[in-house]
């Protein structure tokens, strides 16, 4: 199955060549590298969540053109699945990762039930914390326009894709939230410092924003 997953690496390499920055192919070989470290510790299936972190973003794309309207994930599992299909992998394993795909999000309230759906939902949400996860919000924000920071926005009255979706709105939001949404007993554990350096960050660039440090 190795010579099937590098011919479809290559094709998915090809397609994220329109993605932006934050969802990028490097984003996707993190998310990879980190789910196949959490399959082999929670005992999850190799196949299915190599090609599921692989797929996981196909259709990050259209959700970015089309400002949100579009859900990923949702497109994402029809399209995987017509990848693989593509490859001659089995129908089985193209159901499996497509629903691993399919319940992925973190936003629209999904909990995958299957350990492989679990550790891709978590390789992809540990990329979103930490140093990386930092990273990647900056970009995101710089992608929409947004300002580099302001200490005193406003959740409630601001809205993403906007000038004010700025990576400190991005951590409120969402990056806050991700540790307590972990489902891995292996990613809860590498989830909780990466929680703390975000949460150092901000304070010192509020700081610093502020005129106190």
């Amino acid at each position: 199955m190795t010579y099937k997953f590098e011919e479809i690496s290559a094709y998915v390499k090809d397609v994220f060549q329109k993605n932006k920055g934050s969802h990028d192919w490097d984003h996707t070989e993190r998310v990879l590298h980190m789910a196949e470290k959490l399959a082999a510790a929670e005992g999850a299936d190799i196949d299915i969540v190599r090609y599921a972190a692989l797929l996981h973003d196909i259709s990050r794309h259209d959700e970015d053109i089309s400002k949100g309207y579009v859900h990923h994930e949702e497109k994402g599992a029809t399209e995987s699945k017509k990848v693989l299909i593509m490859f001659n992998i089995d129908e089985i394993t193209a159901d499996k990762v497509s629903d691993c795909i399919r319940m992925h999000r973190f936003r629209r309230g999904n909990k995958p039930e299957t350990i492989e759906g679990k550790v891709l939902f978590d390789a992809d949400k540990l990329d979103g914390i930490g140093a990386i996860g930092i990273g990647r919000a900056f970009v995101f924000a710089g992608e929409n326009g947004a300002r580099v920071h302001d200490p005193y926005i406003q959740v409630d009255k601001t809205y993403s894709y906007t000038k004010e979706d700025t990576a400190y709105r991005e951590y409120l939001v969402k990056l806050s939230n991700i540790k307590d949404r972990i489902l891995t007993a292996t990613a809860k554990n590498i989830a909780i410092e990466r929680h703390q350096f975000m949460i150092d960050f901000f304070d010192r660039i509020n700081a610093e924003c502020k005129g106190d440090l």
